[in-house]
């Protein structure tokens, strides 16, 4: 077996205290997580200042030119290491401009990718010299901003082809509600101004503290965060001279009341959970080359509104829609912006959400993937390039359930109470339960599987037929009496055939309860006529006569599956095997149905149809690098081009399953890896090369468009995703689901019969 290929980065780390350091180890994490599989990131540690630390199979002294050429020849030794990433700032390396780099680039014979955090306009000859002679050596270049793209190239005359701009990454956060956050940290009713980072001069931070007393004319109660240690740079001889000088402007202008230092340093999910509370980010850096800043970034992907300075990552991605610029040193302007921002909430709020959006794509998850394209142009990993499935999390659809069931829309990741509940929200989050409570049979979760299935039989009505909307209020809504519920009805089937399908795992209640609601429905289900609705009607019966073995579901499959052959022969031809005209949404569940089908007749006209049909939506989706779902834009007509944008998760989930059944049932090996590049559109295998599961939370957003991920994690997006989820798992453990005995099962299941007297447990407000 051929091992992972190494990816080895020369930079600094923590516990070194720099921005370089805590960039590289975050970047590492992030592809780790995403691609253990694939490349194996390890360190070369630059040993600043004489400093050696323990443990470090490669590490050198940046400031001893001899140590290059030798830690080179190490790293050439060393079969197991594939290509060089070395992250570049002036003055990291020493030498004029840092060229002693020069003599490592020299004598190493692999791959070298080189990330240049700064770009130097208006370079001298010199300067300009070493870091065209540095580019020489490289395979290819990151940049973080488009600027420095073009200083590359104009003024350094670097070809294009060889810098790509992948955005300095930034941390998913949940979002979280404000005012709880300041409950949290005693800012309760304070409007709150910060600055974070390792402080020193360069942060000017005194812009800022000179603007305070007229803003505070303005809003009295303003608390000014100032988060972080001095820069250790900054700290000469035991004193600290920066943040005295600040200290003493606080006391000259008497702001005591005003301005908190919180001189530690601050983990991360406090410095986010910070920065989320904050109303007013304040980036008043002066240094105009600064060409990168992580701190503006962290900011603006906690949905802070911002005031900054204009240095070049700023000026290119400010504007009015996001936050406020000004110039270097200029206390009034800075001033003004704050006392605008603080007296029109609604503009708060709408920058905030501005920002969210605007930096979701760089993601750490995201930084990563965008990384890993390029890595793996230079080296081919032997295994291909290997998504890590998340931990699978209920975190999200447990937030979204009251006891009423699952709510359907949420703003970002906050339940939308006044979006109401759906039969086919809570249909596909009851299959999910099922699916993930035969994977963990925690008796807990069992509760939620009840509250579903009770929600399914609370909209089922006399005749046997279901209502698909109820408001938040339990109320009937009044779109059922004007949209067709059809195809809702015949999730509701699916749903109840799959819990009855599991009733050597599920309570005997549960089970008898599904199957008392399924046989409602025989009344009707052989008269639908919409060819989805027909699809996973069949798919019901199929998975609720695994069980029954009733000679009358043979024969309703039959009828219904003659009605989708019908259509295929009516619309079939050589170059359009599909039983429409057009393609729309659930696609794949009609291929699926025709298996089922086959499976329950034996007619091989059934598996045949089945084949061509999905071998025809295989043809439009999947490609070599990834998969594209139909988009919801118009959908898919013959004789008419894909439209290339509009994709939603549910679609995703479907293709899941169905090539999952063909997999298991046809024993056809190629379906498998079919369904792992399907997955991996969920992981950023997509046009966006950017994560749609937000693994944070536990939720799935709610779709795919041109240029951007909906920031929203409804119902339908999350749920899909945990089917999908559960079926990947059930597919990858290494050793065999163990079935759990029949004592523990009966064990359980007492244990859960109490949760039907205790369903109070589930607060609606939840």
């Amino acid at each position: 077996m051929n091992p992972t290929p190494k990816i080895l980065f020369i930079a600094t780390f923590p516990p070194t205290e720099c921005g370089i350091a805590t960039y590289t180890a975050d970047l590492m994490d992030a592809i780790t997580n995403k691609f253990r599989k694939t490349f194996n990131p390890i360190r070369c540690e630059l040993l600043q200042n004489g400093k050696t630390f323990s443990n470090k199979k490669y590490s050198f002294n940046p400031n001893q030119k001899e140590e290059y050429s030798k830690i080179a020849k190490r790293i050439n030794e060393d079969e197991s290491i594939h290509l060089i990433h070395i992250q570049h700032e002036f003055g990291l390396f020493g030498g004029m401009y840092g060229n002693y780099l020069l003599d490592f680039l020299e004598n190493i014979r692999k791959p070298v990718v080189i990330t240049f955090h700064t770009v130097l306009p208006n370079p001298n000859d010199e300067l300009k010299g070493v870091v065209k002679k540095l580019v020489s050596y490289a395979s290819s270049i990151f940049v973080m901003t488009k600027l420095s793209k073009i200083l590359l190239e104009s003024t350094y005359q670097i070809t294009p082809s060889l810098i790509e701009t992948i955005p300095h990454g930034t941390h998913l956060i949940k979002w979280n509600d404000q005012k709880i956050l300041k409950e949290k940290y005693g800012f309760s009713n304070r409007l709150i101004l910060s600055t974070f980072g390792l402080m020193g001069p360069g942060k000017s931070i005194e812009t800022a503290l000179h603007a305070l007393p007229k803003i505070i004319e303005y809003e009295s109660n303003v608390l000014y965060l100032i988060i972080g240690k001095t820069h250790p740079n900054e700290i000469i001889n035991s004193t600290d001279g920066y943040r005295k000088y600040l200290e003493w402007i606080v006391e000259d202008l008497k702001l005591y009341d005003n301005v908190k230092f919180i001189n530690r340093y601050v983990d991360l999910p406090e410095l986010l959970e910070l920065l989320q509370a904050t109303d007013i980010y304040l980036f008043t850096s002066k240094d105009p080359n600064q060409a990168v800043s992580g701190t503006f970034s962290y900011a603006m992907s906690c949905g802070c509104p911002i005031i900054a300075t204009t240095i070049p990552h700023t000026k290119e991605i400010l504007n009015r829609d996001l936050g406020f610029l000004i110039d270097i040193g200029d206390s009034n302007a800075l001033a003004n912006a704050t006392i605008e921002l603080l007296t029109d909430t609604k503009l708060r709020h709408h920058l905030s959400i501005n920002t969210f959006q605007k930096t979701r794509s760089t993601a750490w998850e995201n930084v990563a993937i965008r990384h890993m394209g390029v890595y793996h142009q230079l080296v081919k990993s032997p295994k291909g390039v290997k998504y890590e499935y998340p931990d699978i999390k209920l975190n999200h659809l447990k937030n979204m359930t009251t006891a009423r069931g699952i709510i359907q829309f949420a703003q970002i990741c906050i339940p939308d109470h006044s979006s109401g509940y759906t039969l086919d929200d809570n249909a596909r989050a009851l299959i999910a339960m099922c699916m993930h409570y035969e994977l963990f049979p925690i008796y807990d979760n069992l509760k939620y599987v009840e509250i579903y299935l009770d929600f399914i039989i609370r909209c089922q009505k006399e005749q046997g037929t279901f209502i698909n909307y109820i408001d938040e209020y339990d109320q009937v809504h009044i779109k059922n009496d004007y949209v067709n519920l059809e195809d809702s009805n015949a999730r509701a089937v699916w749903a109840l055939g799959s819990v009855v399908s599991m009733q050597n795992i599920l309570p005997d209640h549960i089970v008898r309860r599904a199957r008392n609601s399924f046989e409602k429905c025989q009344q009707w289900i052989t008269g639908v006529l919409s060819p989805r609705a027909i699809g996973f009607i069949i798919k019901g019966i199929y998975q609720y006569n695994q069980t029954v073995q009733n000679n009358n579901c043979t024969k309703s499959i039959q009828l219904l599956a003659q009605n989708l052959i019908t259509n295929y022969d009516a619309h079939a031809t050589k170059d359009w095997k599909w039983f429409e005209s057009y393609m729309t949404y659930a696609n794949s569940v009609l291929p699926e149905a025709m298996l089922y089908s086959y499976l329950s007749t034996g007619n091989d006209d059934y598996k045949r149809t089945a084949l061509d049909s999905l071998a025809f939506l295989i043809s439009k989706t999947l490609s070599e690098e990834q998969f594209k779902v139909i988009s919801n834009q118009g959908w898919h007509h013959k004789n008419e081009p894909l439209y290339p944008y509009g994709e939603q998760p549910i679609d995703v989930a479907y293709t899941i399953q169905t090539l999952n059944i063909f997999y298991h049932t046809l024993k056809i090996p190629e379906y498998k890896p079919m369904m792992e590049k399907v997955f991996s559109w969920f992981l950023g295998n997509n046009h966006l090369k950017e994560i749609v599961y937000n693994p944070v939370t536990g939720g799935c957003n709610d779709g795919l468009e041109k240029y951007n991920v909906n920031l929203n994690q409804g119902a339908e997006s999350t749920v899909c995703y945990l089917i999908a989820r559960c079926i990947m798992e059930k597919n990858t453990v290494k050793k065999k689901i163990k079935k759990i005995t029949q004592y523990r099962v009966n064990k359980l299941h007492k244990k859960a019969k109490i949760l039907k007297t205790n369903k109070h447990l589930v607060s609606t407000t939840k």
